[in-house]
């Protein structure tokens, strides 16, 4: 099992990775929503949001209002912002959880 600080990493390699494509993924996709990441096994949760093709403003702490919700485990949560994991595969296999409207689950597919 991954321990919160792994997970807490895992997010912000995420943020650094779409800071550095956000210029040519920008024009392709317009979204901008809040971000929830609950990690089931360690009963915790991250926060921030999605816009321009960024993840910013990651925190500590749950968005029961976010407009959408990633939940998994943490072993997994590691396993797919590695590359280690497909997330389409993750969600078809029940592994992960997102909860979002689907045109919002199309435009993070093209982030992803």
């Amino acid at each position: 099992m991954a321990t919160v600080d792994e997970c807490r990493q895992a997010l912000q390699d995420l943020a650094d990775r779409l800071a550095r494509n956000a210029e040519t993924v920008r024009d392709r996709v317009d979204l901008d929503r809040t971000l929830a990441c609950r990690v089931t096994d360690l009963e915790t949760a991250f926060h921030g949001r999605l816009t321009g093709g960024r993840l910013i403003d990651l925190a500590d702490g749950d968005d029961p209002k976010a407009k959408i919700a990633l939940s998994t485990t943490s072993d997994d949560l590691v396993a797919l912002v590695r590359g280690d994991l497909d997330v389409t595969r993750a969600v078809a296999n029940r592994r992960v959880s997102i909860k979002a409207n689907p045109f919002d689950l199309m435009k993070l597919r093209k982030l992803l």
